[in-house]
Formats: C-alpha cells, sequence, structure tokens
C-alpha cells in the first residue's frame, strides 16, 4: 500500500481559501487567493473563484501508468522522493516529456541547498498518457484539451492577471504520483511552451518553457521548508500574532533570527529585518531584501535554506546520525 509522507505547507496557495468569501444567500462562488507569476520574476496575488470538486482518474489509466528511475540513490526509507507527473503528452510526446523532466530536475538540483544534498533525492518520472497534446486555453482561451490530469492556463479566473495559472487536477496528480514507490513531493509538467505555473500541495510548471521551472523552486520552499511568502501584496498593515513561519515576524529587531543578523545571505543581502513580508507591506518583516520566496530567480536566503535543509533531515534519518570523531594523524 502506498504510505505518502508529503510535507504541508505553511500557508499554501490552497491554505489562502481561509480568506474565501461568500456574499449572503450563496449567489456568487466562493474566491480563493492565488498566486500569480510574472515573466521578470514578481510574484503577486489575485482572486479567482474557488476550483470545484476534483475527480479521480480512471482505475485503468493509472495502472496503464509507466514509471521510470530518473535518479534513485537508495531506499525510500532514508530518501527524498520527488515524482514528475505530465498532462498532455500523448504517446507520441513521451520524448519531450523525458526531456522536461531531466532539465527541470537538473535546474532544481543546481539551486542550494538541493545541490548539496542532491544525492539523498530519488526522482521518478510517471508517463501519464492524455489522449491530446497540450493543455487547455493554449494558445489561446476557450480552447480546451483531453489531458489526463486536466491541466489548464487561467486557472478557474476571468481577468488578465491570471493568464498565466497553469491550474492541475491535484487528486488525479497525486494519484498518478503513487504509482511511483514514494513520494514526498510532487510537481506536474504541463505540455506546453507557454510561460506558466501555480502552487499547491502539487506544484506546477510548464514543461516546455525554461524559465517556468523557478516557479516549482518557488513553490517547493513552501512544500518543504514551510516558508512564507516574502512579498508584501494585498495588504498594507499587518496586526496579527506572530507567524509560525521561520522566515517572517512581526518583531522589528529580528530577534527571531537573532544568531544570524549582520550575516551575509546567500540572496546577496544581510541578515536584517527588512519590512514588507507574507502579503502585508507594513506590520510584518523578512530577513532580506529579495530571497526566491519575493522574487523567481533569486537564491533561499539563510533562514530559508537552512529551514529547508531542516525538512531533508526530518524525511532522511541517516542525515540525524552522529558522526565519528576523526583521530588525528599521528607525526
Amino acid at each position: 500500500m502506498h504510505r505518502s509522507r508529503l510535507l504541508l505547507p505553511a500557508l499554501t496557495v490552497t491554505a489562502l481559501t481561509l480568506f474565501a468569501q461568500v456574499p449572503a444567500g450563496g449567489a456568487a462562488p466562493a474566491t480563493e487567493w492565488r498566486e500569480v507569476f510574472n515573466e521578470d520574476g514578481t510574484i503577486t496575488q489575485t482572486r479567482t473563484p474557488k476550483a470545484p470538486p476534483e475527480k479521480s482518474s480512471d482505475l485503468r489509466t493509472l495502472e496503464a501508468a509507466e514509471v521510470i528511475p530518473v535518479q534513485v540513490t537508495g531506499d525510500s526509507a532514508d530518501r527524498f522522493d520527488l515524482v514528475f507527473v505530465g498532462d498532455g503528452y500523448t504517446a507520441d510526446d513521451l520524448t519531450t516529456y523525458t526531456a522536461n523532466v531531466k532539465s527541470k530536475w537538473e535546474e532544481l538540483s543546481s539551486v542550494e541547498p538541493f545541490a548539496t544534498y542532491k544525492q539523498y533525492f530519488n526522482v521518478w518520472q510517471v508517463n501519464v498518457i492524455s489522449p491530446e497534446s497540450g493543455v487547455d486555453h493554449d494558445p489561446t482561451k476557450g480552447l480546451l484539451k483531453n489531458t489526463a490530469l486536466d491541466m489548464g492556463f487561467w486557472c478557474q479566473g476571468r481577468d488578465a492577471n491570471t493568464e498565466r495559472l497553469l491550474c492541475v487536477n491535484e487528486t488525479k496528480a497525486k494519484e498518478f504520483a503513487a504509482q511511483a514507490p514514494q513520494y514526498d513531493q510532487v510537481i506536474a509538467l504541463g505540455n506546453t511552451t507557454k510561460y506558466g505555473g501555480a502552487g499547491g500541495s502539487v506544484a506546477t510548471a510548464s514543461g516546455s518553457n525554461a524559465q517556468a521551472g523557478q516557479i516549482a523552486i518557488h513553490e517547493l520552499g513552501h512544500s518543504i521548508g514551510g516558508l512564507a511568502d516574502e512579498y508584501d501584496y494585498p495588504y498594507v498593515n499587518y496586526t496579527g500574532n506572530e507567524p509560525r513561519e521561520i522566515n517572517v515576524t512581526k518583531d522589528p529587531t529580528g530577534a527571531k533570527w537573532g544568531e544570524y543578523l549582520g550575516q551575509p545571505s546567500p540572496d546577496g543581502g544581510v541578515i536584517a529585518p527588512v519590512e514588507g513580508a507574507r502579503y502585508y507591506k507594513t506590520g510584518l518583516y523578512r530577513p532580506t531584501g529579495n530571497s526566491i520566496m519575493r522574487t523567481l530567480g533569486k537564491e533561499f536566503n539563510s533562514i530559508g535554506r537552512d529551514a529547508m535543509i531542516k525538512a531533508f533531515k526530518a524525511k532522511i534519518p541517516s542525515l540525524n546520525e552522529p558522526t565519528e570523531p576523526v583521530e588525528p594523524l599521528a607525526r
């Protein structure tokens, strides 16, 4: 029986449904905030209608899915298992899909701390076969494709801000991912060259777009490290309790990161409380000016990087084993 060890984010895109509102009488659909990833690397939020209930996949289709090992470095009990599933790839498109998986994994594993811990990852490719090539609303809105995972641009939205939101049926994506020996995180790739992606318990990215891999890296900051977003849209002033995410605080002294204060950070900044974080312009602080949790293409800051390493160690027991002291060489 499949046993999922998926890490749930502290504040995923789907968790933002806490802000969903239904007018009196229930006449209008509930809405939710979704992250919008722009080609210049900036990230914002937009409201979209809440997705309708998701349907499961056809059992025969699930059983026919082939699982390809991309990288296997050890037993899943002591590894972090990353599973790629694809949508809009026909049997004739599998060469493209394989190339997309390879390029996205190479991009992810070149970013710290994934680069350092690459040998502790198992990576699987599930060959999900779709009846038609492509995804919904590509290249034009209203063009629908018959695909296995129901991926499409515009998500449930209607305004231009949602065009790049590449949403997927997460239920189906996880069902296909469960064909792999184990999964800790699922990334769904769409058969498209158009820039786009989305977050949630399943990260999505355009398979054949060179920039879209950064979306998946940002989303893994949420789902693996439990990191908060560090951008400051759409709210003004925060007056709530101290956030539980390690990379944001309401304390203007930055005492939450006391041992890091003043130290240089991998994203090019210096650890010091910078106002504006977790969707608020004032009242919340982030550790540095511009990490990947604020802008795509950047590095994780020291706080985020260490949170990711801690999450890796929680799933990889051998990383927690004490090392034997090295005896000095006799002179």
